[in-house]
């Protein structure tokens, strides 16, 4: 097996399980809270749906941060890596109360604009008074992984990803039957709590992130910040605008009725076992290509042909079976009779999109690794374009025609990046990368 083929798979199969240990989790306390009533199990989707665009904040210290120390550790710089670690510290500190303060203050409002008036408003408003307080250790726990993973450890984040998770599913059953959907946020906070106290020990022992404290010419915070702050920024707006399309594509997908809707959505949480495991490559890439350009060394190229055949073999073995076993998916999903034929109609189209994708998200990882994200922001935000005016215009196809859509986008976003790569390949200064890259950090 390539060198490169074999970092990026032992970097990323730890990944991608805290990953899926996370969705699971979030399955399963959804049948519990279902248990409570309709009203409950709609105020925590929406609970946890403003989690997964405040992921996106935390992306801004945790991958900046990421590709900064894995850079400073390909440079053997333990100044760099310090200041890193600083940089990203701070930077949390600074985002943190606004976030957290800010959701607990506009709770209400914030659970009025997605939910009516009813049961559901007050049982949200309630989650929401515990759970924005704790985005505090949901952050902190977001910048322990993105150190541990810079500094070439992504295990540690797995095993702290399942300890939270295991703990949330012994914990929730007591909890939410005690107190309700409140118990549901408290465990969670709790859990996370346990297992971010116990990443804070391991950083704290971590040989060479302690051999980095006092080592190397000093850095003030606010410089360190900053190049966290550029860093991540565009990695955070990229996952943002990712999301922000999926989202918008969902309404058009309601216009072919609440049959399509349903199938969609079931269908699109199958895809997530698949997906995951392409950003589980971005992220390995992302590590591995900053490490390489600290130590001087140019492989872009021959890191993303690497990136692209792990996640590409993992999006046609992913294409293969649900092609194969779309009907029992639906069926073992309780899907009705309608849902279900949608469903297995769209999980039987969507092969070429989950290929197309597999290889551009792995890809990104090779832009956000050498300083290239500003580039990659740009490439999603035209293919977002391409996803809605495409998707809103093949919507007389159903189902298939949003397929379509979706294959086009990613079609055209692939494109771009492989330009892009093949541009820095041959020396051609890349848009934000070149001067990010010269500045030992």
């Amino acid at each position: 097996m390539n060198n490169h083929r074999r970092q990026l798979v032992a970097l990323a199969r730890p990944v991608y399980f805290g990953l899926l240990a996370s969705v699971a989790a979030g399955i399963i306390n959804t049948v519990w809270v279902s248990r409570i009533g309709g009203p409950a199990v709609a105020a925590v989707a929406v609970a946890t749906g403003a989690e997964n665009v405040l992921l996106g904040v935390a992306l801004v210290f945790g991958s900046g941060t990421t590709v900064l120390v894995a850079h400073a550790r390909g440079a053997r710089d333990p100044g760099g890596m310090r200041a890193a670690v600083r940089g990203g510290t701070a930077l949390w500190a600074l985002v943190t109360p606004v976030v957290a303060g800010g959701g607990f203050l506009l709770r209400e409002p914030l659970s009025r604009l997605v939910l009516d008036d009813g049961p559901a408003v007050s049982l949200a408003t309630a989650y929401f008074a515990l759970s924005m307080p704790g985005i505090a250790v949901f952050f902190a726990q977001q910048l322990v992984d993105g150190i541990l993973k810079g500094a070439g450890d992504t295990r540690t984040p797995m095993r702290l990803a399942l300890l939270a998770n295991g703990l949330i599913l012994v914990c929730d059953p007591f909890l939410i039957r005690a107190y309700g959907v409140q118990g549901a946020a408290a465990s969670t906070v709790l859990c996370r709590a346990v297992a971010l106290v116990m990443g804070l020990v391991v950083l704290r022992r971590n040989t060479m992130l302690r051999s980095s404290v006092g080592s190397g010419r000093a850095l003030g915070r606010g410089t360190a910040l900053g190049r966290v702050l550029s860093t991540g920024l565009p990695m955070a707006a990229d996952f943002t605008v990712r999301q922000g399309g999926t989202l918008v594509l969902v309404a058009v997908v309601a216009r072919l009725g609440v049959t399509a809707v349903a199938a969609y959505s079931i269908a699109y949480k199958v895809m997530y076992v698949a997906t995951m495991a392409f950003y589980a490559v971005r992220q390995a890439a992302s590590i591995h290509i900053a490490q390489l350009r600290g130590a001087g060394r140019d492989e872009r190229r021959a890191v993303g042909r690497e990136a692209v055949v792990v996640s590409g073999a993992v999006g046609l073995v992913a294409a293969v079976l649900l092609l194969v076993t779309a009907p029992w998916i639906m069926a073992a999903l309780g899907a009705g009779p309608e849902v279900a034929h949608a469903g297995v109609l769209f999980l039987r189209c969507v092969g070429p999109y989950l290929v197309l994708m597999a290889c551009c998200i792995a890809l990104g990882g090779v832009f956000e690794g050498s300083g290239g994200a500003p580039a990659l922001l740009r490439v999603t935000l035209l293919g977002t374009v391409v996803q809605l005016v495409s998707a809103y215009g093949f919507a007389g196809l159903g189902l298939p025609g949003v397929c379509l859509a979706l294959a086009l986008a990613m079609a055209v976003q692939c494109g771009l990046v492989l330009v892009l790569l093949r541009r820095a390949g041959r020396g051609v200064q890349e848009d934000a990368g070149a001067s990010w890259a010269g500045v030992s950090v």
